[in-house]
C-alpha cells in the first residue's frame, strides 16, 4: 500500500520506483489515497502486477537501476543540505553514532529497562541540547572571525542555551503528564491557538531530527526491557503549548500552582537523566522550570479557544402528534427538549406551503408506484394474435429452459380440499383389516412389478453376452456399460445377477493381470472395481446373497490379500483354485483393506442414505434433514436452512409451492432471489415443474424485477428480487395482494450480511406475516439469525392476538376468495446439514518453463499450530479419505515415539477395523479422531512435531514465472487432457472474463489453422465457386419452368441440379467442420435444431454474435452486464454439456444452477474472500455425475489460498437499517395504507427489529433518535406535517429511493424553481429545447445520479482523450449555491442529532484504540493543581472522540462541512455517511480533489460505448449497465413530473421527456 504522491517530487519518484519493483516481483499495489470502507471491506484503487509490468522491468532493468541510483544520490544530497544548516560539519554517520552512544549510555543508567516515552524524551532532549551546543559553537567561531565583542557573544550563547534547556524541561514535564494522565483528563485540555515563536524554530527542527536518529536505532534496545506499547503516543504538542502558555503568561502574572508529588518526582528523575546524558556541560537543576524570559509562543489576541461559547444550534425537536411515533419512541420523548409552537423553526414550517414552484405542481397527487412503471413483458389483457404467439413462444422456451435445469417431468397440480396433516416422521400402524379395494390394489401392484422384472430379465439376457465379451477385452469400458444398464434397471434380483457377473469378471481380470505382471506394478483399478462390486453386493442386496455368492466374495477378498476380512465373512476353508498359500502373495494388493479403501476408493465409499421412501416425495428417497424440512412446510412453520451447495435444500421450496398451489387458487408463494439471473432460472424451473388449470386472467408463475414484470400480481408463485418485493410490501395500495401471501422463500439469505442492499433483506424478513424458508450454504452464525427471526415472529404473534378477531372478520368479509385461512405457526426452526455429497480436492497450478504443473494442496497445509490452538479446526475443513491417510502417514513420520500410532493406524482404528464395507461416515469419524489427536499434540507440549507435520503437508512455495494471461489457454487444454472438464473459471474483472474466453477461442482457431492443409482451403474455395454456379443454374431453370409448360426432361435437369447443390453443401460443411481436438464443445450433447433455437434468441443482442462464435467452440462467459437472454444461452448450453468451459464473475456463484466437474480460481481480488470462495468452490462436483470435485488455484498467492480455506465466513450482524427515504416510505405506508392497522404493525416491525439492534439496547436507542432526526428533517424539508402525514413532493422523493441523498437534493432544486429557469425552449411557444439546454440538464443530473469518482492523480495525466471530456464539470452556479445552502442546513441538523446521541457512547471503548485495543484509561490525577487548571474544559467536547480532542477538535467542528468520520465518537454506531448530504467536491486523504467521471454527459454527447472504454477507462459492460440505470432514473423523473402536472405544455416536464426519449434512443443504438 503506497501513496501516489510524496511530500516533494523526489519522494514521488521514490514511490514510483517502489511500485515498479513491487510489480516486478508479482506484488500488487494499492493506493493509499481515495480509500473508502464499509462493514465488510476496504475499497481502494488497485494496480495489479501484470505480465507487461514484469517484462518491462526485465527489459529495462539496467536503466531502472541507474535512474534509481541517481535518485538516491539526489535524495542524499537533499538530506545533507537539510542537516548542514542545523548540524554543520556533522555528517549523517556522525549523527547516527551520537544517537547510538546516547542510547548505550542510557542502558547503563537504567539497566532495569523503561517505557518508550521516557526513553525518547531523555535521549532526544540530551542529544538535541548537545547538538544545539555544537551549533552555537560553530556559529560563535564564525562571529569570532569577524572580531566582534567576544564577551557579549558568549553571554548571548549562554542565554540561548538556557532558553532551550527551559524548553526541554517543559517537554519533559509534558511527557510526565502523558505518563500519568488518562485520556479522559487529557481530552479536557485547553486549546492554545498560538504558534511557536520564530526564534525557537531551529531548535524544534533539530529536536525532530534527533528523535528520528534515536528511533532509527531502536534495535540497540534488543536485549533490554523496552516497553513499546505507547509508541503511538510519544508526544502531545497541544499539551506542551498549554504548559508553555501557563509558565510564560499565567505563572509570571502570579499564578503559582503545584505539580503534585508523583508528577514532580517523575519529572525530576527525567531531567536528572537528561543532565547525566549531556555530560559535556551542565544543564541546570530541574527547578525552577523557567529560568529565562523568552516567549516560546507568539503573542495572539485570543490565545485560548473557548469551546464552551461555540454557537451550537438549538437542540429542540419539533413536536409531533402521531400514534406511530408515540408507539416507537414514546419512551424517550419525555427526556427530549421540544420547541414551542411560536419558535421560528416551527412557524417556518407553515410558510413552506407558499413556495411559487408548488403552484405549478399537484404534488399531493398519489404517484403510480414502481410496479406500475416497470416494463410489462406482455400486455396481460391483449388479444392480438401476434402478441399471443409471442406469449406462447415465451412459455415454450421457459419450459425448455426449465427442463435444462433438472430432469423432472412436469406435474399437473389440482386444487384439493386441505386434509388434516399426518405426521410422516412417525410410521403408521398397519390396519388390522384391509378393505377389499386395498387388497386388489396391492395385488395389482405386485403383478405389475413381476411383469417389469420379467422385462428387465429379458433385456439383460439380450445384452449380457456383449457386455461380458467387452469386459474380457477391456474391463473398465465393459464395467461402464454394465453400470449404465444398472442405472436403467429397477429390479433388485436382476441388479444382483448383473453385479455377480461383474464381480466374476473382475476376479478373472485380476488373476490374469497378476499372473502376467509378476512382480511389476499392478493396475489397482481392477482391484478397485472388484471392491466396488463387493461393496454394492454386501450393502444393497444382503438378503439375496446365497452361500455360493458369499464364497465367491470371500475368494475375491483372499485374492486381494485381505485375509482377516475373508475369515470374518466366511470362516470355513475357502477353495483356493489349487493355488498354494505362498503363491497368494503375488495376487495381493500389498496393503491392508482399510488403507486400500481409503486411499484408492475414497470417492466410491457408500454414503449413509435412508432406504425407507417418504410418500411426500416421488423422485428420490429424502434424507432425515430433508424430511424435517417437509415437516416444517406441513406444519406451516418457518425455518432457517443451512446446507452445502447441491445438497438438495431447494427441494423444500418446490414442495412448499406445490402445497400452496394445491390448497387454493388464491394463495401466493413469493420466491426472493438475490440476482435477476437467478430469478429467470427459478421462474423457468417452476414453469417446467408445475402446470395448473387456473381461472382466466390468473397465471401459475410470475416475475418482477427492475427491468420487467410478467403476471406479477395475478400469479400464485411470484419470483422476484428483494428491492422489488420491498416495493410491493411498502406500497399502501397493494396490501390486499400482500394478504394472499402464504409462504416466502428467501434464497441465498446470507446476502443479509452483504455490503449492498443488505438492509432490504432485513426489511422483508421483518415485514412478512406468513411463514418463510430462509436458505443458504454459508452462514457462520445461524443460531443468532434464527433467534432474531424468532423474536420477530413473537412480535407478529402478539400483533395477531391484539387485532386478530376484527382482522379475521374483515379478512373473510372483504372477499370470498380469502375465506380459507390456515392455522398460523410462529415457530422458527433451524435446520443444519454440513456434509457435502462429494469431496473437494484442491490443487495449485504453477508455471515453469512455459508449462503448467499441478500440485495437490492438502487442506491442513492452510493451518498453523497457533490457529489450531486458538480456534481449532474450521468446521467446514474436511479431508477426502486419501488426504486422511496422508495426514496419518505424516504424523507417523514426524513423531517416532507417538504413543497412539498403533491405536490410530487405519487398519487398527475402531471406526474401520475388520469392515468389508467402509462407509463415508466411517472415514469421516476416522478423520475427526486424527484431527483431535493433532490438536492434543499442540495443547500437550508437542507443538513442534505438529508444526513439522503441517509444514510437510504444505506444497513447496509455488512461484509462477510465466505470463498467466498467455498461459490461460494451455491451462484449459491441460484440464481437458486430464478429463477435468466441464469447468468454471472465476475471475473478478469483467473485461478479463471476456478476454480470457476469447483467448481460448483464438488458441483453438490457431490450432485448427495449423492442422488445416493448404489443399483444404483450395478445395473449399473451389466448392464455393461451384455452389454459386449451381445456384444460378437452379434459379435460371426456375424462371424457364414458370414461363414454359412443364417439360419432363427439363424437370429432370432441375432435380439433377438440386441434388448436386445438396451434395456440394455437404462437402463444404465437412470441409469447414471443426475437428474434435479444436473445440471443447460436446456435439452429441444437443441436437442442431435445439442449438439453433437457443442461438436465435440472441440474434439482436449486444454480445449475441460473439457468444455464438464462442459456443461453437464449447466456450462461454457469464457476468452481470450480459442481457438475460445471453446469460441463458451460456447457462443452458453449459448444463446440457455442449459448452464445457465458462469464464465468469462471482454473480454466477449466487445460486445459479451450473454444476461442473472443476472450479478454477484464475484471478486474485479483494472480492475473493471466505464467503465467495465457499460459494464458488461449491459448484465443483456434480451430484450423480462426479464422485469428486476439483478446485484449482491459478495465479493465487499461497498465503491467500491458506486464508481462504481456514477463514470462517463473516457473521451476520446487520447493517445500519434506516435511511431518510425509508422513513418517508414507512410513513407513507402508515398514513395511506388500505388496512391502517396492518400497515402500522408492519412499519413498527421494521423500526423495532433491526438485526443490528438485536440484544443491543444502546443501538436501539440510537436508532430511535435517528428516526426522530429523520422526521425532523422531513418536516423541515416540507415532506411531512406535524401529524406524520405526507405533503409536498414526498411521493417523488420516495419514488427515487434508490438514489439517496441525490433524490432529496433533486427535489430541493425543483422546489426552488431552478429547473424552470434552466428549461427554456428555443423560442416562445416552442416545445423543443436546444442542445445546450439538454447538455446543461444532463450535467446537473450527472452530478446527482451519475456519481463515479476518479483518482485525484488522474487529472495530472498527459493522456489524450479522443471523444470524451472525462472529467465532469461542476454544477451551474445557481444549482451549486442551492446545494451549498441545502448541505449547510442538513449538516447543522445532523450535528445537533449527534450531540443528542452522544450520551449512548461506550466511553470505556472510546478510550481504547480500535484495532490494537491499547487502553488509555486510568485513575485521574487529583493532587496536581496545574493539571486541574490545564484540563478544565469539559464543555463542547460531547460528541467528539477523545483522541480527536487531542488535535484541537470540538463539537463546533461537527457543524463544518466535510468533517472526517473519525472525529465522531465511534461507539454510537453512526457517522456522516448517515447524513443526507451531497458534497459537490470530494477530497482524498491527501486533500486532493477527486473528480467525477463524466461518462453520462460524454455518452449523451457522442453516443459511443467505445469512447467510454477508451477515454473514461470503463469496462463496456459496466458502462452499459450504469447508463441504463441513469436512463431509467431520467424516465422515472419524467413520468413522475408528467403525473404531477396538469399543464400539458409545462417546460420542465417537456424538457425531461425530450431528454428521456433522446437518451434511450442513443442507448438503444448501442
Amino acid at each position: 500500500m503506497v501513496a501516489d504522491e510524496g511530500l516533494n517530487h523526489l519522494q514521488t519518484h521514490l514511490f514510483n520506483f517502489l511500485i515498479i519493483q513491487s510489480w516486478a516481483i508479482k506484488v500488487n499495489v494499492v493506493l493509499s489515497s481515495g480509500q473508502t470502507s464499509n462493514i465488510l471491506r476496504l475499497y481502494a484503487y488497485l494496480m495489479p502486477s501484470m505480465y507487461t509490468n514484469q517484462t518491462f522491468f526485465k527489459e529495462n532493468k539496467k536503466k531502472i537501476e541507474n535512474a534509481y541510483k541517481i535518485l538516491i544520490k539526489q535524495l542524499q544530497e537533499c538530506r545533507i543540505l537539510a542537516l548542514e544548516s542545523l548540524f554543520g560539519n556533522l555528517k549523517w554517520k556522525n549523527m547516527m553514532d551520537e544517537a547510538c552512544e546516547t542510547i548505550s549510555l542510557l542502558k547503563q543508567l537504567w539497566p532495569e529497562g523503561s517505557d518508550i516515552r521516557r526513553v525518547l524524551c531523555v535521549t532526544s532532549c540530551s542529544l538535541s541540547l548537545r547538538m544545539y551546543h555544537h551549533f552555537l559553537e560553530n556559529r560563535n567561531k564564525t562571529i569570532f572571525d569577524q572580531n566582534t565583542d567576544i564577551q557579549e557573544v558568549e553571554s548571548n550563547c549562554l542565554n540561548m542555551m538556557q532558553e532551550m534547556e527551559d524548553l526541554c524541561k517543559l517537554h519533559c514535564l509534558s511527557v510526565v503528564f502523558l505518563l500519568h494522565l488518562p485520556l479522559s483528563q487529557r481530552a479536557c485540555a485547553r486549546f492554545i491557538t498560538s504558534h511557536w515563536a520564530q526564534n525557537i524554530q531551529t531548535f524544534l527542527k533539530m529536536k525532530k531530527w534527533c528523535e528520528y536518529f534515536i528511533l532509527s536505532n531502536i534495535n540497540i534496545f534488543e536485549f533490554w526491557n523496552l516497553n513499546l506499547i505507547h509508541l503511538c503516543d510519544l508526544s502531545d504538542e497541544l499539551l506542551l503549548k498549554n504548559i508553555a502558555f501557563y509558565y510564560e503568561n499565567e505563572n509570571v502574572e502570579g499564578l503559582h500552582l503545584n505539580l503534585g508529588d508523583v508528577i514532580m518526582k517523575d519529572y525530576e528523575h527525567l531531567w536528572n537523566t537528561v543532565s547525566k546524558l549531556v555530560r559535556k556541560f551542565s544543564v541546570g537543576k530541574p527547578f525552577p522550570l523557567r529560568t529565562t524570559k523568552l516567549s516560546f509562543l507568539e503573542k495572539s489576541p485570543s490565545p485560548i479557544k473557548d469551546t464552551s461559547k461555540e454557537n451550537i444550534p438549538n437542540l429542540g425537536f419539533i413536536p409531533m402528534s402521531c400514534e406511530l411515533v408515540d408507539k416507537f419512541v414514546g419512551d424517550i420523548l419525555k427526556d427530549l427538549p421540544f420547541l414551542k409552537s411560536d419558535d421560528p423553526v416551527v412557524t417556518s414550517l407553515v410558510k413552506q406551503k407558499e413556495f411559487d414552484e408548488l403552484v405549478h405542481w399537484h404534488s399531493h397527487r398519489p404517484l403510480s408506484d414502481d410496479y406500475d412503471r416497470t416494463k410489462c413483458q406482455f400486455d396481460e389483457k391483449s388479444r392480438d394474435p401476434r402478441f399471443l404467439r409471442s406469449v406462447q413462444k415465451y412459455h415454450v422456451f421457459q419450459r425448455f429452459y426449465g427442463s435444462s435445469l433438472e430432469s423432472v417431468s412436469p406435474k399437473v397440480v389440482v386444487t384439493q380440499a386441505v386434509k388434516p396433516k399426518s405426521n410422516f416422521s412417525v410410521p403408521k400402524n398397519k390396519k388390522a383389516h384391509e378393505t377389499k379395494a386395498e387388497i386388489i390394489t396391492r395385488e395389482n401392484k405386485k403383478r405389475l412389478l413381476a411383469k417389469e422384472e420379467q422385462k428387465e430379465e429379458k433385456k439383460w439376457n439380450a445384452v449380457s453376452f456383449s457386455i461380458e465379451e467387452e469386459m474380457k477385452e477391456n474391463l473398465i469400458s465393459g464395467i461402464k456399460n454394465l453400470e449404465d444398464f444398472l442405472k436403467s434397471c429397477k429390479s433388485n434380483s436382476v441388479k444382483f445377477r448383473v453385479e455377480m457377473v461383474a464381480l466374476t469378471a473382475c476376479l478373472k481380470a485380476w488373476k490374469e493381470q497378476c499372473r502376467g505382471k509378476g512382480e511389476s506394478t499392478k493396475d489397482l483399478s481392477i482391484a478397485v472395481q472388484m471392491m466396488k462390486r463387493i461393496h454394492s453386493l454386501m450393502e444393497r442386496y444382503p438378503e439375496l446373497l446365497q452361500e455360493a455368492d458369499q464364497q465367491l466374495i470371500a475368494r475375491c477378498l483372499k485374492y486381494l490379500g485381505f485375509d482377516e476380512l475373508t475369515s470374518s465373512l466366511y470362516p470355513t476353508q475357502v477353495v483356493r483354485d489349487d493355488i498354494e498359500e505362498k503363491k497368494m502373495d503375488k495376487y495381493s494388493v500389498g496393503m491392508g483393506p482399510v488403507r486400500f479403501q481409503l486411499q484408492y476408493m475414497g470417492h466410491y465409499l457408500i454414503r449413509d442414505e435412508r432406504k425407507d421412501p417418504d410418500p411426500r416425495v416421488q423422485d428420490f428417497i429424502p434424507d432425515t434433514w430433508q424430511r424435517e424440512l417437509l415437516d416444517v412446510v406441513d406444519n406451516n412453520e418457518s425455518a432457517v436452512i443451512v446446507a452445502p451447495t447441491s445438497s438438495g435444500k431447494t427441494y423444500a421450496s418446490y414442495y412448499c409451492m406445490e402445497k400452496v398451489l394445491k390448497e387454493s387458487n388464491e394463495g401466493v408463494v413469493v420466491y426472493v432471489a438475490p440476482t435477476k439471473a437467478l430469478v429467470n432460472q427459478v421462474a423457468a424451473t417452476v414453469q417446467s415443474r408445475f402446470t395448473k388449470n387456473l381461472p382466466n386472467g390468473e397465471a401459475l408463475c410470475g416475475v418482477f424485477t427492475r427491468d420487467y414484470r410478467h403476471d406479477a400480481l395475478n400469479c400464485q408463485v411470484l419470483i422476484t428480487v428483494p428491492a422489488c418485493f420491498e416495493i410491493l410490501l411498502l406500497s399502501p395500495h397493494r396490501q390486499a395482494w400482500v394478504k394472499r401471501i402464504r409462504y416466502v422463500i428467501f434464497d441465498e439469505v446470507h446476502c443479509l450480511g452483504g455490503e449492498i442492499g443488505a438492509e432490504v433483506w432485513e426489511h422483508l424478513l421483518v415485514m412478512i406475516r406468513c411463514p418463510f424458508l430462509a436458505l443458504s450454504a454459508t452462514i457462520s452464525n445461524p443460531e443468532h439469525l434464527t433467534e432474531w427471526l424468532q423474536s420477530v415472529k413473537r412480535y407478529w404473534k402478539q400483533e395477531d392476538n391484539t387485532m386478530g378477531k376484527n382482522r379475521n372478520a374483515g379478512y373473510c368479509a372483504s372477499s370470498h376468495k380469502y375465506q380459507f385461512r390456515m392455522k398460523e405457526s410462529y415457530k422458527v426452526r433451524l435446520v443444519l446439514y454440513g456434509e457435502r455429497y462429494n469431496d473437494l480436492e484442491k490443487h495449485i497450478c504453477s508455471i515453469t518453463h512455459d508449462d503448467i504443473y499441478f500440485d495437490h494442496f492438502h487442506p491442513c497445509a492452510a493451518l498453523t499450530t497457533d490457529h489450531i490452538e486458538k480456534y481449532g479446526f474450521p468446521s467446514d475443513l474436511t479431508l477426502s479419505p486419501r488426504e486422511t491417510i496422508q495426514l496419518y502417514d505424516t504424523m507417523f513420520q514426524f513423531w517416532e515415539s507417538w504413543p497412539r500410532a498403533q491405536e490410530l493406524d487405519p487398519e487398527k482404528s475402531i471406526h474401520c477395523k475388520n469392515k468389508i464395507v467402509i462407509k463415508k461416515l466411517d472415514a469421516r469419524k476416522y478423520e475427526e479422531s486424527l484431527k483431535a489427536e493433532l490438536t492434543s499434540w499442540i495443547k500437550n507440549g508437542h507443538a513442534e512435531e505438529a508444526k513439522m507435520v503441517l509444514r510437510n503437508l504444505s506444497p513447496d512455495s509455488v512461484f509462477s514465472s510465466g505470463n498467466t494471461v498467455k498461459m490461460f489457454p494451455l491451462l484449459v487444454e491441460k484440464l481437458r487432457k486430464m478429463e477435468k472438464l466441464p469447468a468454471l473459471f472465476f475471475l473478478f474483472n469483467l473485461g478479463d472474463v471476456e478476454e480470457r474466453a476469447l483467448s481460448v477461442r483464438t488458441s483453438l482457431e490457431q490450432k485448427q489453422a495449423e492442422k488445416r492443409s493448404l489443399k483444404a482451403d483450395k478445395e473449399a474455395h473451389d466448392v464455393t465457386n461451384k455452389l454459386r454456379k449451381v445456384k444460378k443454374s437452379i434459379e435460371k431453370q426456375k424462371t424457364i419452368d414458370e414461363k414454359s409448360q412443364k417439360n419432363p426432361r427439363k424437370m429432370d435437369q432441375r432435380l439433377i441440379h438440386e441434388a448436386e447443390h445438396t451434395n456440394l453443401l455437404r462437402t463444404l460443411e465437412k470441409n469447414l467442420e471443426i475437428p474434435q481436438e479444436c473445440t471443447y464443445a460436446n456435439q452429441k450433447a444437443i441436437d442442431t435444431e435445439t442449438l439453433q433455437m437457443v442461438f436465435d434468441r440472441v440474434k439482436f443482442t449486444r454480445k449475441g454474435e460473439e457468444l455464438k462464435a464462442l459456443a461453437r467452440r464449447g466456450i462461454g462467459y457469464h457476468h452481470s452486464s450480459l442481457n438475460f437472454k445471453e446469460k441463458q444461452l451460456v447457462e443452458i448450453l453449459f448444463r446440457k454439456g455442449f459448452i464445457r468451459v465458462v469464464t465468469a464473475t462471482g454473480t454466477l456463484a449466487l445460486g445459479i444452477n451450473m454444476p461442473c466437474k472443476s472450479v478454477v480460481f484464475a484471478q486474485n481480488s479483494v472480492y475473493l474472500d471466505a464467503l465467495n470462495y465457499r460459494q464458488m468452490s461449491g459448484r465443483a462436483g456434480r451430484r450423480g455425475q462426479d464422485l469428486m470435485g476439483d478446485v484449482y488455484f491459478f495465479d493465487i498467492p499461497l498465503p491467500k489460498i491458506g486464508k481462504l480455506i481456514k477463514s470462517n465466513v463473516p457473521e451476520l450482524r446487520g447493517q445500519f437499517p434506516l435511511s431518510i427515504t425509508l422513513v418517508l416510505r414507512l410513513m407513507l405506508l402508515a398514513s395511506k395504507g388500505d388496512d391502517p392497522e396492518d400497515a402500522k404493525a408492519k412499519v413498527l416491525s421494521v423500526l423495532k427489529h433491526s438485526l443490528l439492534s438485536f440484544k443491543q439496547p444502546r443501538v436501539t436507542e440510537m436508532l430511535k433518535l435517528y428516526f426522530l432526526f429523520s422526521l425532523q428533517f422531513l418536516m423541515k424539508q416540507g415532506y411531512l406535517d406535524q401529524e406524520g402525514k405526507l405533503m409536498g413532493f414526498a411521493g417523488l422523493v420516495s419514488h427515487l429511493h434508490y438514489h439517496e441523498p441525490s433524490n432529496l437534493v433533486f427535489v430541493s432544486f425543483l422546489v426552488k424553481g431552478l429547473f424552470r429557469n434552466l428549461c427554456q425552449p428555443t423560442r416562445k411557444g416552442s416545445k423543443h429545447f436546444s442542445q445546450d439546454v439538454m447538455e446543461k440538464l444532463v450535467l446537473v443530473l450527472a452530478n446527482l445520479f451519475g456519481r463515479r469518482l476518479l483518482p485525484a492523480k488522474f487529472q495530472d495525466t498527459t493522456l489524450k482523450f479522443y471523444q470524451s471530456k472525462v472529467f465532469l464539470e461542476d454544477l451551474p452556479e445557481d444549482f451549486n449555491d442551492a446545494l451549498h445552502e441545502y448541505n449547510m442546513n442538513v449538516t447543522k441538523d445532523f450535528a445537533s442529532f449527534l450531540l443528542s446521541v452522544s450520551k449512548l457512547a461506550d466511553m470505556k471503548q472510546e478510550y481504547q484504540l480500535p484495532l490494537s485495543k491499547i487502553n488509555f484509561t486510568g485513575k485521574e490525577c487529583e493532587d496536581s493543581q496545574l493539571v486541574s487548571h490545564l484540563m478544565n474544559c469539559k464543555e463542547g467536547r460531547v460528541a467528539i472522540s477523545p483522541f480527536a480532542c487531542l488535535s484541537g477538535n470540538s463539537d463546533g467542528d461537527l457543524f463544518q462541512p466535510n468533517t472526517p468520520n473519525h472525529v465522531i465518537l465511534r461507539t454510537i454506531g453512526i457517522n456522516h455517511t448517515q447524513a443526507p448530504v451531497l458534497w459537490s467536491k470530494i477530497f482524498d486523504n491527501q486533500g486532493r480533489r477527486m473528480p467525477l467521471n463524466a461518462y453520462a454527459l460524454d455518452f449523451y454527447k457522442h453516443g459511443s460505448l467505445t469512447g467510454l472504454v477508451q477515454d473514461n477507462r470503463m469496462n463496456e459492460g459496466t458502462a452499459y449497465e450504469l447508463l441504463k440505470d441513469f436512463a431509467l432514473t431520467i424516465r422515472s423523473i419524467s413520468v413522475s413530473l408528467r403525473e404531477l402536472c396538469e399543464n400539458e405544455d409545462d417546460n420542465v416536464v417537456l424538457a425531461f421527456e425530450q431528454l428521456s426519449e433522446t437518451f434511450f434512443e442513443k442507448l438503444n443504438q448501442v
